[in-house]
Parts: C-alpha cells; sequence; structure tokens
C-alpha cells in the first residue's frame, strides 16, 4: 500500500506559533489510496448490486471493494489492519477499498474487542472471508474464457488469466459471481502467506488524516437534530441509591429540562447501571450546573463499610491460611521444610482504575418502539442485548453504532453507560447524549483487583531452586456476575497454571476474598498482579542465591521444552480460549526474549557503566514479552525512569507499525501503573477523582528512550494489545532495588520509594 507522509516537528509547529523548543518528531500516515467511510451518524450505506460474498466484503459493479470492520477501534489500528488482511488475501488494490464500520451484529461472530483477540482468534476466519470472494470471482472468469480456475489468479483487483495474460476486472465479474452459490469453506483455499503483501508491513493509519484534522467521529461528537445532554449523579458507593432528593434549584438552572431518577442497582452488578439522577439539558454545561445544584442524600448499602486499606489487612490475613489448591507438582511443603534455606515474601496491588482519554458517551434516540445508539463501546453486540433487555425490546430493534473510541483498556466492553443514554433518552422523550466526565469515570469504575499474594521458596545448599510454594487472594471479576469469591479458572490461567517453572516441587493455592465494589478487567487483567508478585521474587531469589537476576530467571525458567499440563501439574490449562496445541507454553520463546532483551539493554555491562537496570518477563494472551528498565535519580534524589527496552514475540504480525505503538503505550501503561496507580476507598467511596490524584506518568516521567524489538515468526499470531503491560512494574521495582537497595513489594512505587 503507498502512503504519503507528511512529517511535522514539534519545532516546526511550534515556530509557526511563534514558540522555539526541541524537536519532538510527529510523523502522520496519510494513506494515498485506501479511504475510510465516515464514522456512522445514521444508518450505514450499504452497497447493492455486485457480490456480496459474506458479511464482510462487497465487490459492487463499479469496482469499489467494501470491507466491514467489525472491531471497536481505540488506537490500536484494528481498522488499518483486519481490512487489509482480508484485502491481501482477496487481491484487491486498496486504491478500491473502501473500510465502513459494523454496527453491533450477531452476524458477524464475536464482535468483542477486548482479551488481545482480534487478530490471534480470527486471522484465519477473515482470510476466508476474502478467500470467499476470491474463489467466486476466479470461477466466473475462468468460465469466461473456458479454462480451469487453476489456471488464474487473482491479483490488483482483477484476474488474470496466467498462459494468455487476459485479464477480467472484479466490477467485471461481481455481477455474475453473486448469481453463484457461496462455496463452503473446505472448497476455498487460501493463499500462500508469501502473497501476502502487506503481512507484517508498517501500515498507514487509516483514520489519521480524520483523527488529525478533527474530522474523527467518538461518542461524544454525535449530534442529533433535537439532541439534549445528560449527566447522571450516581451513588458515591456501588449498589447504593436514592434516600430523598429535591431537584429544585437544578430545575432553575438556565438550560435544564428535567430531572429523571433511574433504577438502582442490585446484585450481582453485571453491566446495569448505577442508578441515580440524570440531569437532561439543552446542553453540557447546563447538565453539569445542574447536577452540582442537586439536593440529594444517598443510602450507601453494603458496601457503605468497605474501607481498602482495612481490606489490604485482610487479604494478608487469607494468604496466611491454606487457599484451594490449583497446581500440585510433587510435594512442596516437605521440600520447603527440608530446604537449607527459605526466602519468603509478601506482594500487595491496589485496585485500578481504566482511565482512558475518553470518557464514557453513548447518544440514543428512542422513538416508535426501536432504538438507535451510538456509543464509544467495546462491545457493541453486548450493549445491543442490555439496551434492548433494559427497554423490554426484541434486539432486532435496537441498532448499536460504533464510533471512534479515544481509548478503552477493557472499560468500554461493559455497557453500562450505553443503557443509561438508551433509559434518559425513553423518559427525555427526544435524543440524548448521556456523557461522563472524568470524576464520574475515575469514581464509577469497574475496577480492576487489590491483591495479595504470599510466595515462599526453598534452596538446596547449593543455592537451587527446589520448592515454591504461593498464595494468592484477590476479589475476582466474577463477583460482578455472581456470588464468586474464588478467582476463576480464566484469573487463575493467567501467570499462575501455566507459569513454566523448573522446580521439583511446587504448590499454588487460589483464597477467598469478598468484592466490596464493581471488578472488572483491565488491560492484562490478572496478569499484571501475578507478574508483579512473580518476577519480584525472582528477583529477590536472585539477590538471595548471590547470582545474575537474568541467570536465576532462565535457571527457573529451565531449559526450552514445551509445557505440558502434566508438567505443571494441572488438569487443563485455560490458555485464553485456544487450543495448546497450536498455542503450547514454550519456554523456548520465553528464553528468547530474555535473552535479546538483556543483550540489546547490554545487561552484562551495567554494573561497568553504572547503570540500574531491571528485568521481567511474561507470557500472556499467548504472546511471550520481556522487558528491561533502566533509573536514575535526579537532582532530587527522585527516581526516574531513564530508558526501556521491550521485546515480544507475538507469532505472525499483521501490522508492525501498529505493533510497535502498543509496545511502546504498554511501557508508558505499565509505568503509570507502577509508578502511581491506586484507587482508595474509604466507607465504600472513592477517593480519588481526577488526574490531580488519580496520576498517570506524566511526559518527563517516561524513559527518554523506548527501544521496541519485535522477533520475527510465521508461527500463530498471538496477543498484542495487553500482553506488554504485566513485564513493566516488576522491571521497574527490581531497577529500583538495582539502584537504591529497597526492596518494592507494594504498588504503586510511590508508597515506598520517593518518585
Amino acid at each position: 500500500m503507498q502512503d504519503t507522509r507528511i512529517r511535522l516537528s514539534r519545532r516546526s509547529v511550534l515556530e509557526g506559533m511563534g514558540l522555539v523548543a526541541a524537536g519532538l518528531g510527529l510523523e502522520v500516515f496519510l494513506p494515498a489510496r485506501a479511504h475510510a467511510a465516515p464514522m456512522p451518524t445514521s444508518l450505514p450505506e450499504v452497497p447493492t448490486g455486485g457480490l456480496r460474498a459474506n458479511v464482510f466484503v462487497h465487490v459492487a459493479p463499479d469496482g469499489v471493494v467494501t470491507i466491514v470492520c467489525h472491531r471497536s477501534e481505540m488506537g490500536q489500528g484494528v481498522r488499518s489492519s483486519l481490512p487489509v488482511l482480508i484485502a491481501d488475501e482477496l487481491g484487491a488494490d486498496m486504491a478500491h477499498v473502501k473500510v465502513v464500520q459494523g454496527d453491533g451484529d450477531e452476524a458477524y461472530g464475536d464482535q468483542n474487542t477486548d482479551g488481545s483477540s482480534s487478530v490471534r482468534k480470527i486471522f484465519d476466519d477473515l482470510r476466508y472471508a476474502g478467500a470467499t470472494a476470491r474463489t467466486m470471482l476466479v470461477a466466473v472468469a475462468a468460465k469466461r474464457w473456458k479454462v480451469a480456475p487453476t489456471e488464474c489468479e487473482a491479483r490488483d483487483h482483477a484476474v488474470f488469466h496466467k498462459g494468455t495474460q487476459r485479464t477480467l476486472k472484479f466490477g467485471e465479474l461481481a455481477g455474475d459471481a453473486a448469481k453463484l452459490k457461496v462455496p463452503k469453506k473446505d472448497a476455498v483455499t487460501l493463499r500462500p502467506r508469501s502473497e501476502l503483501k502487506h503481512l507484517g508491513k508498517e501500515l498507514p493509519l487509516l483514520d489519521g488524516p480524520d483523527i488529525v484534522t478533527g474530522r474523527a467521529v467518538f461518542g461524544a461528537d454525535v449530534v442529533l437534530p433535537g439532541m439534549r445532554t445528560a449527566v447522571i449523579a450516581r451513588p458515591p458507593v456501588a449498589g447504593g441509591k436514592v434516600a430523598r432528593y429535591d431537584a429544585t434549584k437544578t430545575l432553575a438552572v438556565p438550560g435544564v429540562r428535567q430531572v429523571v431518577e433511574l433504577p438502582a442497582a442490585t446484585k450481582p452488578f453485571l453491566f446495569q447501571p448505577l442508578g441515580g439522577l440524570a440531569v437532561v439539558a439543552d446542553n453540557t454545561w447546563a447538565a453539569m450546573k445542574g447536577r452540582a445544584a442537586l439536593d440529594v442524600t444517598w443510602e450507601g448499602g453494603d458496601n457503605a463499610v468497605y474501607d481498602s486499606e482495612a481490606y489490604r489487612e485482610q487479604l494478608l490475613e487469607v494468604i496466611g491460611k491454606p487457599g484451594k489448591v490449583v497446581r500440585n507438582v510433587g510435594d512442596a511443603q516437605g521440600a520447603l521444610a527440608k530446604a537449607a534455606k527459605r526466602v519468603q515474601a509478601t506482594y500487595n496491588t491496589p485496585h485500578l482504575a481504566h482511565a482512558p482519554m475518553e470518557p464514557p458517551a453513548a447518544v440514543a434516540k428512542v422513538e416508535n418502539g426501536t432504538c438507535e445508539v451510538w456509543a464509544t463501546t467495546q462491545n457493541p453486540q453486548a450493549a445491543r442485548s442490555e439496551v434492548a433487555k433494559a427497554l423490554g425490546l426484541d434486539p432486532s430493534k435496537v441498532t448499536i453504532h460504533v464510533t471512534l473510541l479515544g481509548g478503552g483498556f477493557g472499560r468500554k466492553s461493559k455497557p453500562d453507560y450505553v443503557v443509561e443514554a438508551a433509559l434518559v433518552a425513553k423518559a427525555a422523550g427526544a435524543p440524548v447524549r448521556l456523557q461522563w466526565t472524568r470524576e464520574d469515570d475515575v469514581r464509577h469504575d469497574y475496577y480492576h483487583s487489590t491483591s495479595a499474594q504470599r510466595l515462599e521458596a526453598g534452596l538446596d545448599a547449593s543455592g537451587k531452586v527446589v520448592a515454591w510454594h504461593q498464595r494468592i487472594a484477590f476479589p475476582p471479576i466474577g463477583s460482578t456476575f455472581s456470588d464468586a469469591t474464588f478467582a476463576g479458572d480464566g484469573e487463575m490461567g493467567q501467570g499462575i497454571v501455566d507459569l513454566p517453572l523448573a522446580i521439583p516441587d511446587i504448590r499454588m493455592e487460589n483464597c477467598e476474598a469478598r468484592a466490596h465494589t464493581r471488578i472488572g478487567w483491565l488491560r492484562s487483567v490478572a496478569n499484571i498482579y501475578h507478574a508483579f508478585a512473580v518476577q519480584s521474587f525472582i528477583d529477590e531469589l536472585a539477590h538471595e542465591r548471590g547470582t545474575d537476576p537474568r541467570d536465576t530467571l532462565l535457571e527457573v525458567l529451565g531449559p526450552s521444552r514445551i509445557v505440558t499440563p502434566k508438567d505443571l501439574g494441572v488438569a487443563k490449562v485455560p490458555n485464553y480460549g485456544q487450543s495448546l496445541e497450536e498455542h503450547p507454553v514454550d519456554t523456548a520463546r520465553l528464553r528468547r526474549v530474555i535473552e535479546r532483551v538483556t543483550g540489546l539493554s547490554r545487561w552484562d555491562e551495567r554494573k561497568r557503566e553504572g547503570r540500574a537496570l531491571g528485568l521481567a518477563a511474561h507470557r500472556s494472551f499467548l504472546t511471550y514479552v520481556a522487558v528491561v528498565v533502566s533509573v536514575v535519580k535526579d537532582a532530587d534524589e527522585r527516581i526516574r525512569v531513564d530508558e526501556a527496552w521491550i521485546v515480544a514475540d507475538a507469532g505472525t504480525i499483521v501490522n508492525m507499525e501498529r505493533v510497535r505503538a502498543q509496545m511502546e503505550g504498554a511501557v508508558v501503561f505499565g509505568l503509570s501503573l507502577g509508578l502511581y496507580g491506586a484507587i482508595t476507598m474509604k466507607d465504600g467511596a472513592v477517593v480519588e477523582s481526577n488526574f490531580r490524584d488519580y496520576r498517570l506518568a506524566r511526559i518527563a516521567e517516561t524513559p527518554k528512550r523506548i527501544h521496541v524489538d519485535i522477533i520475527p515468526s510465521d508461527g500463530r499470531p498471538g496477543g498484542i494489545g495487553e500482553p506488554g503491560v504485566p513485564p513493566v512494574a516488576p522491571a521497574l521495582a527490581n531497577a529500583v532495588f538495582a539502584l537504591t537497595g529497597t526492596r518494592v513489594r507494594e504498588l504503586p512505587l510511590v508508597k515506598t520509594v520517593k518518585v
């Protein structure tokens, strides 16, 4: 794909504003050929005539190929990647390809843009979508030429006869191809990968021009005739409700139309709105002023006693006692009793908020027994079913249009805010934009769980690790959907039951913990606290043994091998919903990223060069990642991250540019969590409210250089969006120990060291 690249330096922009500063390079990719249809503000245009081989591909008589992107674009470049994969398999020229966004519809299969699954789970399915259309076009051309289909090839938006070089363009074939019966999957052959000319290349960001020029449509950008804006005063405590309220002052605010009381949430929370009072107004400012004027008294409910600091102590007590055994190899307790030396440590992580750049927003219109919604959602099908349930409609009467998302990190796969918009629009009798503020987003999230872990290892007389005992306790995600108090198999499959260890005696236990707020998945999910504890503990073992942390890590992982469930001491490995045959636990890949990242960071020269480096590695979402972080002290004795290296083996890569961007973003995201990330609760309510107290890493606090290295591979694709995050915080903590001698066992670091 050709593209035009306009290079804008920070200096040139600032000089144009009459300012001068050091240059920060910004490269904007402007595709000269492929184009994206505008994000929907009405029902999407559906091409008529021509070939519709499946729900993803349409070939029009004029030659325009329309490809549907059914996953949500939130900065990861899915609209710039998946359609190109389909087009390559089809043989389309991107100059004649239009990408449109799919509405929420079960016809597309799984649309939930979560779990780093947009490529790894549907790579072949998308190829077959393109290959099916190609097969039908080739069949028509072969029939016209009276030759075998094997003598023809589709490329450059046409079908060619190999022997005579006769050519028929896709548009010329589309009408007759539409009359054919769609072939079954086993009658369709995929191209050799060598013919997928864009696979693994750095592809242009399709929505880049609209984003940088302000034409891009995000959730809050949708405007409908007669639309009103609403904000909601929600109960401070999850599960709370309105005890009493007086809206007199609110209704006196110019522009305020009405106050709508929403049903209180009941357990389990699921994807229900939290309830409260919606202030509907002519504009956002009036709605916010009206909400501030509300006189409301809240009833706290069961969770009003929740104190996150006190709960931390409860979790520490829990991991002091036996839990459910989820993994057992040999006799860890017996081996510990006989060990020459025992090393023990506990690790804590707090609740975390998603805090995407764009807070949740949705626009809803309810009329004539139907509901139409425009939403910044990762999960349009769940949004559709939840809206239908809340309004008492058949799902066929609900349409969910997906706008661009300004970040998501898992928050926007929970459609409570979409349901809010629909309920308020119905009550208002007019289209309504439901807007969350930053304070709403921080204080009413589905929070990443707080955790406590106790690890103990036994060393023999030579310092070899011979026993490993680990207890884990955290309120599970399942608590949001049921009365679950133990972590589910999926959570235990994120760095616990799938953790490869070359240790003869291992025991891991899942301990009980009850939730007192809404718990939800956040980018990398349970891998965050599991990797923090395990990778920090291995660094501690290296110090106790007097050995290099890298060498200790490699020794504990063991030799290159495929690790079976029997080796792990478990009946099965969840494996992120994919087969172990296609995606085995492979220590060779984990060792390779460790060796590569330590080589790139000049690990062996660090002491001679006076650098403090920390290392961590982790397998998650079927991808292997290792990180090295360099830290220094500034003039005020504060810890600063100076440089970072990240190496990933993710199997087959579709869009290298976006993979690199995701890994860079993972480093910054992980540093934010490691340095500052913490949600605290008192009397059941969140203490933090905005970025002033729920801190993210700022520009000066991020590494001056983030080095990204992607190991080439033609293996099955793994995940990308999440796997870069888990090793970052432990690598940072280990670097802090290397610099200061202070061991960090609790996140965020700001609680332990000066940052």
